[in-house]
C-alpha cells in the first residue's frame, strides 16, 4: 500500500510539473520606446568618446557638410553623477535669443560639436556628451570657466540650415 501511495504522489508530482511547463507564459511587457543613442549609453566616469542621443528628431532640412547651420544650445560641464549628466552651465544661447551659426566641418567649433551636429534635420534636439579631447583638451577658452582637459554635455537645437 505504502508504494501506490508513494508512486502516486510522484505521479501526480510529474504530471503538476508537465502542465506547468506547458501553461502559457504571461508576455513581458514592450519596452518603453528610447532615444537613438549613438555610442555607449552608458558613459563611464569620464566620457571617452563622443556620445549623440537625440531627444527629438528633426523633419526639417539635414545638416551636411558645407553648410551654415544655427544652433541654439547649452553647455555644461559633464558629470556623470549629477541630475542628467549636467554639471555646473558654462555658457548658452537661450538667455541672448539668438542662436549660433557656423558652417559645418569648417572647424569653427570644438570637433564634438562637428561630428555630433553632422546629420540632424531642422527642428531636431540632442544630447552631446563630449570627451576632452573633441571638445577644448588642455587649452580652454580663456574666462570660460572650463576647467582644463573637461568632458563636456550640451543639449542643442538645429534652428535652421542654409
Amino acid at each position: 500500500m505504502k508504494r501506490s501511495s508513494v508512486f502516486a504522489a510522484m505521479l501526480l508530482a510529474a504530471a503538476a510539473a508537465a502542465a506547468r511547463a506547458q501553461a502559457p507564459q504571461p508576455e513581458a511587457a514592450p519596452a518603453p520606446a528610447e532615444p537613438v543613442v549613438v555610442g555607449s549609453a552608458t558613459p563611464g566616469p569620464a566620457a571617452e568618446q563622443l556620445i549623440i542621443t537625440d531627444t527629438k528628431i528633426g523633419t526639417g532640412k539635414e545638416a551636411t557638410v558645407g553648410a551654415t547651420v544655427f544652433m541654439h544650445y547649452s553647455g555644461w560641464l559633464y558629470r556623470p553623477l549629477a541630475k542628467n549628466m549636467h554639471g555646473k552651465l558654462f555658457d548658452s544661447s537661450i538667455p541672448r535669443g539668438e542662436p549660433l551659426d557656423f558652417v559645418l566641418g569648417a572647424g569653427r567649433v570644438i570637433k564634438g560639436w562637428d561630428q555630433g551636429i553632422k546629420g540632424m534635420k531642422v527642428g531636431g534636439k540632442r544630447t552631446l556628451i563630449i570627451p576632452s579631447d573633441l571638445a577644448y583638451g588642455s587649452r580652454p577658452s580663456p574666462g570660460s570657466n572650463i576647467p582644463p582637459n573637461s568632458a563636456l554635455i550640451f543639449d542643442v537645437e538645429l534652428v535652421d540650415v542654409k
